[in-house]
């Protein structure tokens, strides 16, 4: 039998929720302004593993069809929008990715969320005589459930209770019952699908989603090469303002601000992975599209609430700086007790 293992950790900027579901990776891009926090529990046992995860701005994911397990993911809870595919969801909703499939969200604010990832071989052994449930090909199409608001709320609860005391580092859980809470566990996070009905997932996708898909793998495809809006217009065949009227129904934000702040992502990356002995924060800014320095420290502390020298070489500490700026004093940092409470929509505290 395997050991119950629990990992907790904060995570202070975008990059650290590429692990939000644990073996899976996922594209993530900052759109909310403010400094990125967030706290993330993977809980697992040999190939069962559960994801818990909580940050305090709007972040855009994408999931590739790379992945071969099946994964479940229900909302735990939301302070604004959030949208999966081409529909929204609400606290208790579960989304079901299955392998192979691609997948993107929007998260218009803070956010917190579950996701069971297993292999689609194993559906039957899980849900043992419960036919519907116990069959993978009910697992093996992408599609979405609605929650009860009773039996949502209770299962938001319960699981939260369950990775709270998991997490605990003075409990120990036996080998003996792992198992057990293995079930409870995907029987807490699956209650929304047992009980309800598929809300209709349709495999159309609407034109400005169209849009909107084709930019992105347009600007996915230049890499670190800075974008220009027009580029993007000719790509698909549209004018600058149907463009934006597809960006805005998507994502809530223009083209223009969304290509801004993936290249702000994109060089908050390369800051915290860059050596300050061998660059500077000018070098690589003007790589990614940015002349003037100053300009571009206002745009990149009004987006993640610090300077680009506070990102800068963390990975190296000690290293010194080859382009020093005053330091920031941000009153907009998320406090710990926040942390520890999930953002939800609906339902009161626990």
């Amino acid at each position: 039998m395997d050991d119950l293992t629990v990992i907790t950790s904060r995570v202070d900027g975008f990059e650290g929720f590429r692990n939000a579901v644990h073996g899976s990776h996922v594209d993530v891009m900052q759109l909310q302004r403010g400094r990125f926090r967030g706290l993330l529990t993977h809980i697992g046992a040999g190939d069962f593993s559960l994801s818990v995860g909580s940050f305090s701005v709007g972040l855009r994911t994408q999931r590739t069809s790379s992945d071969p397990k099946l994964i479940v993911g229900m909302l735990l809870g939301a302070e604004n929008r959030v949208t999966h595919w081409s529909y929204d969801m609400d606290p208790g909703d579960v989304l079901v990715i299955p392998p192979g499939v691609d997948h993107d969200g929007r998260f218009h604010g803070a956010s917190s969320y579950a996701a069971l990832r297993l292999d689609l071989s194993d559906v039957a052994g899980v849900f043992g005589s419960e036919t519907r449930m116990g069959d993978p090909t009910n697992w093996n199409r992408k599609d979405c459930y609605r929650a009860d608001p009773r039996i949502g709320g209770r299962a938001i609860a319960k699981l939260r209770e369950i990775v709270s005391r998991l997490a605990d580092p003075n409990i120990r859980v036996s080998p003996k019952a792992v198992e057990f809470w293995r079930r409870t566990i995907t029987d807490v996070v699956t209650a929304t699908v047992q009980d309800s009905q598929s809300s209709g997932v349709t495999e159309m996708i609407p034109s400005a989603m169209r849009v909107t898909q084709r930019a992105e793998h347009y600007i996915e495809a230049a890499g670190s090469r800075p974008v220009h809006i027009s580029e993007i217009c000719a790509e698909c065949g549209v004018s600058r303002r149907s463009l934006h009227r597809a960006f805005d129904e998507v994502l809530g934000i223009g083209p223009v601000t969304f290509l801004q702040r993936k290249r702000l992502c994109d060089i908050h990356s390369a800051l915290r992975d860059s050596d300050p002995a061998t660059t500077t924060i000018a070098e690589i800014a003007l790589q990614h599209g940015f002349l003037n320095l100053g300009r571009f420290s206002g745009y990149y502390r009004t987006l993640f609430d610090e300077y680009p020298s506070e990102t800068f070489g963390k990975r190296y500490p000690g290293r010194g700086r080859r382009l020093a700026e005053p330091a920031a004093t941000s009153s907009a940092a998320l406090p710990a007790s926040r942390l520890a409470s999930w953002p939800r929509r609906g339902y009161a505290r626990c």
